[in-house]
Parts: C-alpha cells; sequence; structure tokens
C-alpha cells in the first residue's frame, strides 16, 4: 500500500477512534441533553457529523474515486504528505464558528448510537473506495468546497477527518458543560 493511502486511512481511524472517546465519555443518559439554548446536544452532534460524512461521500468522494479506478491514472512520483495540515488547523479552530447548512442541521430524532452505526458504515465504503484507489492520483482531482475553496480528493478526505475532529472537540466541551 502506499504512504500516502496510509497517511490518509491513518488519519481517518485515528479522529473516529477519538470521536467514539469523546462519546463514551458521557453518560448515556445525557447523550441527549444540550448544555445550553442554541447548542447540540452529543446526540445532535453525532447526527450532524454521520450525515455530512453520508452525503460527501456518497455524493462528491466516492464517485470521484470511481471515476478515478475506472481511468487507473497512475499517481506521479511525489511521495510527500497528502494531509494539509493547514486544512486540518483550520478545521479545528473553534474560535471560529462555522454554521451548518440547513439540510446538515440534525433533527435531534436519531440516537448516539444509530448516528455512531450509520458513521461506521459509511466510513467502510469511504475506506474501501480509497484503498481501491492505492496509488492512483488522488491529488488530480479537485472539486470546489464552499467554505474551503477547492480540494483534491486528498483534501476532501483530510475535510472529513478535520470535520469529525472539530467536531469531536464539541463532544467534549459539551461534556465539560453538562458535568
Amino acid at each position: 500500500m502506499q504512504t500516502s493511502t496510509e497517511e490518509l486511512l491513518r488519519l481517518l481511524d485515528s479522529t473516529r477512534a477519538e470521536l467514539r472517546r469523546a462519546v463514551e465519555a458521557v453518560p448515556a443518559a445525557r447523550r441527549r441533553e444540550r448544555p445550553a439554548e442554541g447548542r447540540w446536544s452529543v446526540a445532535e452532534v453525532v447526527e450532524h457529523v454521520a450525515g455530512v460524512e453520508r452525503r460527501i461521500v456518497e455524493d462528491v468522494v466516492a464517485p470521484r474515486l470511481e471515476e478515478l479506478r475506472a481511468a487507473g491514472t497512475p499517481a506521479g512520483p511525489g511521495s510527500g504528505p497528502v494531509v494539509d495540515p493547514a486544512l486540518l488547523e483550520r478545521l479545528l479552530d473553534r474560535s471560529r464558528r462555522l454554521t451548518a447548512s440547513a439540510s446538515a442541521q440534525p433533527t435531534g430524532a436519531v440516537d448516539v448510537e444509530a448516528s455512531l452505526a450509520a458513521l461506521e458504515t459509511v466510513r467502510a465504503a469511504l475506506r474501501d473506495a480509497i484503498v481501491a484507489t492505492d496509488g492512483l492520483a488522488l491529488a488530480e482531482v479537485v472539486l470546489p468546497h464552499p467554505v474551503f475553496g477547492p480540494l483534491n480528493l486528498c483534501g476532501w478526505i483530510t475535510f472529513l477527518a478535520g470535520h469529525e475532529a472539530r467536531h469531536t472537540a464539541q463532544i467534549r466541551e459539551v461534556a465539560a458543560a453538562l458535568a
């Protein structure tokens, strides 16, 4: 497996593990509780993350990875990192509030376990698609992001991990507020 593929998979795995740890740190009985008016509960945060990841994987990343796999365009000889630390830093900056689009707002009707199960399903599909395109030119496929501008497929995958990490921090903030 290419170093770039391993780097992306490690990032996705580490952010998922952190999300799970953050959720598990909140007592199950309090996961639907909002810490304040206008703030999301843990269940709502996880529902949001699951919905965003599903839409991005199904509508943006997976179709482009499949096109790339079908074309078989090999990556160039570059061996540098594929995860953009500046993008991750921007995503993790919780001092800058980002407002979710109407379609990304949680309904509050989904429990944490159902959202986590949905996340695992979509993440498995994403991992399979990434592995299937190992060694192909992910950096050559660029698509616009509404907030972060043009991102190549590595950037979109980094975005998914960073989005999850951003909301993991939010879950920790909710846990602290509920304590």
